[in-house]
């Protein structure tokens, strides 16, 4: 697979990262599999949270425990992947940015996942209450301690993003925002822009639009029927599956986009892999902005 670089540090990484959110579910010897199978294909990032699994049996931190449990199995795989994982989201708050839950949320979920660091933590999503300077200064000591080699944020405004940055020793190495052919708004409100000024990797989640890109349900509008045609016209052009195509979508614009797929199928990591290979031409890219917009280009 192709590598890119996360952000401005001098890790690489595949051009498709591998997320965690349904990962509690699994059983140990699946979860191997999964991990196992995402990094034999070239896709070394693995994103994790601690929020992963609330709400299912395995509760508050499950995902980070199973991914824990696999890489205790196998000590050489943690120096495969580059692994990441948020804090951030504790419901009912909902979310919880201060100093002292952030430092206490990052050692649990090292304590979780078994390792020492991590090479990326994001903060999950903006806590209206909590100051900007007391976030920074967090995720300043996290990169001091050495716990978190380098820092993120999901689902901030650039707003938010600038007013974090502005209080941080070191730069914001990725942002993450929902991006697909069925979600295009990054491309408008100035995320990937952002992304392009300041180096940092735009990690693209849900890019097949929680999976209404790859079964062709859930979606009713004349919107989504436009999309659905243009994906499935462009897959027959490219002997490709609709999956690869909408992911192929996200990996066409200029920005640094790396769309974390979170499939639990092991036959879809192997196909999600190969889209690093299509090459979608400009006309195929703009034949589906076009159709989410449902006109022209001006």
């Amino acid at each position: 697979m192709r590598q890119t670089t996360l952000g401005t540090t001098d890790i690489q990484i595949g051009q498709i990262a591998y997320g965690c959110w349904r990962f509690a579910g699994s059983t140990l010897e699946e979860a191997d599999e999964k991990i196992r199978t995402a990094l034999d294909h070239g896709i070394t990032l693995i994103d994790t949270a601690d929020i992963y699994g609330f709400g299912e049996p395995a509760g508050f931190g499950g995902a980070e425990v199973r991914l824990g449990e696999v890489l205790s199995m196998d000590k050489g795989l943690r120096d495969k992947m580059v692994l990441a994982t948020k804090g951030g989201i504790i419901p009912p708050r909902p979310y919880d940015s201060s100093y002292d839950y952030l430092m206490e949320a990052l050692d649990n979920s090292l304590l979780r996942l078994r390792t020492d660091y991590v090479d990326l933590y994001q903060i999950h999503r903006p806590d209206l209450t909590v100051p900007f300077q007391e976030q920074a200064r967090a995720l300043n000591d996290m990169v001091k301690s050495g716990k978190a080699r380098h820092v993120g944020v999901s689902n901030f405004t650039i707003a938010q993003t600038r007013a974090l940055q502005a209080h941080l020793n070191a730069p914001l190495v990725s942002v993450q925002p929902e991006f697909s052919a069925l979600e295009q708004s990054p491309m408008t409100d100035g995320t990937l822009d952002y992304a392009s000024e300041t180096g940092a990797t735009a990690f693209a989640w849900s890019p097949l639009a929680g999976g209404k890109l790859a079964t062709g349900k859930g979606g009713d509008t004349k919107q989504f029927a436009r999309i659905m045609k243009t994906l499935d016209r462009l897959a027959t052009d490219h002997e490709a599956t609709r999956s690869q195509i909408a992911l192929a979508f996200t990996m066409k614009h200029q920005a640094n986009v790396v769309p974390i797929i979170g499939t639990q199928k092991i036959e879809r990591i192997a196909e999600s892999a190969a889209t690093a290979d299509i090459k979608l031409s400009d006309r195929d890219f703009y034949d589906v902005v076009e159709a989410y917009r449902g006109a022209d280009m001006p």
